[in-house]
């Protein structure tokens, strides 16, 4: 009889501990990275009665999560790509909007190229030169616009890197935080919410870094980053750091708790996002854009340069445009400075770059890592890519100034001029042939080569020798040139270029002369309508139109791209989430089944009870 009530008692207690169990499951149904627990239950040893054997009732063993280390930690990894695809995919958007939002700069290089070909029409009138410099402004601005907004998205996006660091190390401190408790709970019953409150966290980490996690033999958790720091140990905490760029103060660079820089090493999660966008995306269209800006800037002012305004005067610029960015290394110790110019604009590239000096010798390299062939100019001066490099002052070694050429060109991007009268429609020069001339040599084209020559406009002789051979000869009959003839190449002189067809006769000359009609010629104006097609950039391949068209194409493309993958990695962490909550999520009517089941076998219990004590107060009467 008592070994009937004690079996009735461990059933009532078993039933409880069940019943407790399936509700507080119940309860938790909604809470974000609760695991499911189940009452494990062994049966009493049984004591021996002669023949045979008698139970002796149930214990309860433990009170378990229903969990998978396998499918926790796949989810895991599946919320830092989720994270990572979702944040890249906001930005580019951001970025598609900001490029929609800013005018159509397309269509106002398109109005600027056919002013061009409106001052051609009626090169003396002002209106069509006034309206000229109208598209001009618009086009400057719009280029602005856009450049001054990709500038804001930098620094949103900075703030943004410096935020989730905030977030990573408060994750990481909670963490700890709950090791140390974990660990004091020492190897009796498992602190199965501790554990599911570490689990939540480990989750949340990850959505914000790419992160690894290692379970101690004494129950905490390891976590290290993507780049291999440690972030947590024990109860230890290892904070991340938002540092300032050694180039640039409103940059954000990542370093580990021991200030190394690991920027280019972290992966994964909404700042894995936020830093790859910012270099792969970001900065690319930012210089792509400058670049366009340079190249507008620079074809239209070197076109304008080679022809005659109203007043007589080889053109001045049109635009005015920013000088490549170079900033000096924080960690520097000596006393150089570097100064940079684009020389040959059809050389540059959208590429940043690092100048070192190793103790001997000055090195270039892209951001990227690429060495870059750094030329010694007799001057003194370097030239790579199309820039020219001075250095002034005494470098140290390992002294080091980052480039970037066109970085900000798109917001200094302004127009210089505001005499219309100044805009030089006309040809500089002209060529004629003598009429004592005998020989078949025509004239195929004169251009100025370089307006700079102080002796461009002064007027000079082609004297043919023979038909071979040629002298040029300045206004004063000074001998300033010569040399061999073929029909086709050019003569060059004084800044200016000659091309000839055909078979001279000795004696035959031809007359170099600035242009006496510049009132009426069009024939600079024709040459600046027709940059619209005209290749600048990639070694003259590539127009100023074609380049803007490529960035949008760029920004498009990354924007599909990062969309195709948030679809992706949404489907791939809804199977992982799916997967682990088959395991360790809550199924209501499960848990209502097992609620009826317990309650069932509590009142079974009680029964037992109740017949246990019917037949002691029996026994009990029966003696007295």
């Amino acid at each position: 009889m008592a070994n009937m009530l004690t079996t009735g008692i461990s059933g009532l207690n078993a039933a409880q501990i069940a019943l407790t169990t399936v509700g507080n499951n119940i309860a938790n149904a909604g809470t974000d990275g609760y695991s499911r627990q189940t009452v494990s239950q062994v049966e009493r040893i049984s004591q021996q009665n002669g023949k045979f054997t008698i139970g002796n009732g149930v214990d309860v063993a433990s009170v378990q999560r229903s969990y998978s280390a396998y499918l926790t930690t796949a989810m895991w990894s599946s919320t830092a790509s989720l994270s990572r695809a979702s944040t890249f995919n906001d930005l580019t958007t951001t970025l598609n909007s900001v490029l929609s939002g800013s005018g159509d700069i397309q269509g106002s290089l398109d109005s600027l190229y056919a002013a061009f070909s409106t001052v051609a029409n009626a090169p003396s009138t002002s209106s069509g030169r006034q309206s000229l410099l109208g598209n001009a402004a618009s086009t400057a601005t719009m280029f602005n616009t856009l450049g001054q907004q990709m500038a804001a998205q930098q620094t949103s996006v900075n703030k943004q890197i410096s935020s989730t660091v905030d977030s990573i190390n408060s994750a990481t401190s909670a963490i700890a935080a709950l090791n140390k408790q974990i660990k004091q709970a020492g190897s009796g019953a498992a602190p199965n919410d501790l554990l599911d409150q570490r689990d939540a966290l480990m989750n949340q980490l990850s959505g914000l870094v790419g992160v690894s996690a290692v379970t101690e033999s004494d129950g905490t958790m390891s976590i290290y980053s993507s780049a291999g720091q440690t972030l947590v140990t024990g109860n230890t905490s290892f904070n991340l750091k938002a540092v300032p760029d050694p180039y640039d103060a409103s940059r954000t660079n990542i370093a580990d708790s021991a200030g190394n820089d690991i920027t280019t090493k972290l992966s994964g999660g909404s700042l894995g996002a936020m830093l790859d966008y910012r270099s792969t995306v970001l900065d690319p269209a930012q210089n792509a854009l400058g670049q366009a800006a340079v190249a507008l800037a620079s074809s239209v002012n070197a076109q304008q340069a080679k022809g005659l305004d109203l007043n007589g005067n080889l053109g001045a610029p049109i635009f005015s445009i920013g000088s490549p960015a170079v900033s000096g290394s924080t960690r520097n110790t000596g006393s150089a400075t570097v100064g940079a110019t684009i020389s040959d604009v059809s050389a540059t590239t959208s590429s940043d770059y690092i100048m070192t000096y190793n103790g001997a010798s000055w090195g270039l390299k892209t951001t990227g890592g690429q060495n870059v062939a750094l030329t010694s100019n007799p001057d003194g001066s370097y030239s790579a890519d199309g820039m020219t490099f001075s250095v002034s002052g005494t470098a140290a070694a390992g002294d080091s100034f980052k480039i970037q050429p066109t970085r900000n060109a798109a917001g200094s991007l302004s127009v210089a001029m505001t005499d219309p009268s100044q805009i030089a429609a006309a040809s500089a020069l002209t060529t004629s042939a003598a009429t004592a001339n005998t020989g078949a040599a025509t004239v195929g084209s004169v251009s100025v080569s370089d307006p700079t020559n102080a002796g461009v406009l002064a007027g000079a002789t082609i004297s043919f020798t023979s038909p071979t051979a040629y002298t040029i000869t300045d206004a004063g009959g000074a001998t300033i040139g010569g040399g061999a003839y073929t029909s086709g190449q050019p003569i060059t002189a004084n800044g200016w270029s000659v091309t000839l067809s055909g078979t001279p006769a000795a004696g035959d000359s031809f007359g170099v002369a600035k242009n006496a009609n510049g009132l009426n010629d069009n024939g600079n104006a024709l040459k600046m309508a027709a940059l619209s097609d005209s290749g600048v950039l990639s070694g003259g391949k590539v127009s100023v139109v074609d380049a803007y068209a490529n960035l949008t194409t760029q920004i498009g493309s990354a924007g599909a791209q990062a969309a195709t993958n948030l679809t992706t990695q949404t489907a791939l962490n809804n199977q992982a989430v799916s997967a682990q909550q088959s395991v360790s999520g809550v199924n209501i009517d499960e848990e209502g089944a097992n609620l009826v089941k317990y309650q069932q076998s509590y009142q079974a219990s009680a029964q037992i009870i109740a017949a246990a004590q019917t037949i002691f107060t029996s026994l009990m009467n029966a003696l007295g």
